[in-house]
């Protein structure tokens, strides 16, 4: 009784949102809005890339990025349910409703695997938000029946190998990229 009426009270700062959505509790306690990417958030998906660090940018994209082009961006936003899936977080922060990470996945070439890619503001991350997201992502893809689901990333970047590690994925260097690694996951 005592967590509903906690929860309520937490839920009652965040817009009224329909269809599949999670209010969770990070580990510092702090609350954050998880739903379906949607078109309304092209803006707050421009600014989140915006406010990544350039360290973030790089690790998230495999190169220098200051700000994404119109094509990139139509591209992050296709968001199918199926093919193409992005759960984003929301926060207030200073009285603005801000995207302060993303999960998503795209389907591969290769039947029945997935690529992923886990993006936490550089402010929110080690407290559990990344691992929440990549949790609502692996749920959709198995549910979507996807078989594989795998990360290629800078081999510098300790947090996602953290992250994939925790989530149970295996990591090998990449083949044809000795600077980055894959992470997998059987998700049958």
């Amino acid at each position: 009784m005592a967590a509903e009426i906690t929860q309520q009270a937490h839920t009652s700062t965040f817009p009224v949102t329909s269809g599949e959505h999670w209010i969770e509790a990070l580990d510092n306690g702090t609350h954050v809005l998880i739903r379906p990417l949607q078109a309304k958030d092209r803006q707050r998906e421009i600014a989140f890339i915006e406010r990544l660090s350039p360290q973030s940018r790089h690790f998230r994209f495999l190169c220098q990025l200051k700000e994404p082009s119109e094509a990139m961006l139509d591209q992050l936003m296709t968001v199918d349910q199926r093919q193409n899936m992005a759960y984003v977080a929301l926060a207030h922060v200073d009285g603005e409703l801000q995207e302060v990470g993303i999960a998503r996945y795209a389907a591969a070439p290769r039947a029945g695997e997935c690529e992923c890619a886990v993006t936490v503001m550089d402010s929110w991350q080690h407290h559990g938000l990344g691992r929440l997201l990549l949790h609502h992502l692996i749920d959709h893809a198995r549910a979507q029946g996807f078989k594989l689901m795998y990360s290629i990333d800078a081999a510098a970047n300790v947090a996602m190998r953290d992250l994939a590690q925790a989530a149970g994925f295996s990591t090998v260097r990449d083949p044809d990229d000795t600077s980055q690694v894959i992470h997998r996951l059987s998700l049958a």
